[in-house]
């Protein structure tokens, strides 16, 4: 009777060992950090509130609303930086791969705004004054 206790508290040990570990890999493998030269390009940004739908912000005539950012390969921000800083209130200098986003960091190397995933070429950020910051791959 105790043989089967232990073999019972043994196994469901063992099943709680696996589970860990089996779930830390497959969660590994979902959150892979993109390599910078997969994000490096020409990016658009889109400042918008959230009552703002993508048709309407589409019809809308704000050239100050919309940025061109280069992702730059060494991991630092070059065209646009300076629209983006304005959003901001800070200066963006670089950037770097995060497993689900996209993180801008400022003249310290501090992260200041991270952008999160939405799907592939399509990252959204949501400032402290509630408007939002979308970033989309420009078309090639």
């Amino acid at each position: 009777m105790i043989q089967n206790a232990f073999t019972c508290k043994a196994t469901a040990w063992l099943l709680a060992t696996l589970m860990m570990f089996l779930g830390d890999v497959a969660m590994a493998r979902s959150l892979k950090l993109a390599d910078p030269s997969e994000l490096a390009g020409k990016w658009q940004a889109i400042l918008n509130t959230a009552q703002d739908s993508p048709e309407s912000q589409a019809l809308q005539d704000k050239p100050s609303n919309v940025c061109s950012i280069e992702l730059k390969l060494n991991q630092t921000l070059g065209e646009g930086a300076d629209c983006l800083g304005a959003w901001l209130n800070e200066s963006a200098i670089g950037w770097f791969p995060e497993p689900d986003g996209i993180a801008v960091t400022g003249k310290e190397g501090s992260r200041i705004v991270f952008f999160s995933r939405q799907h592939e070429g399509l990252y959204k950020s949501t400032l402290k004054s509630g408007l939002i910051i979308t970033l989309e791959r420009a078309a090639q």
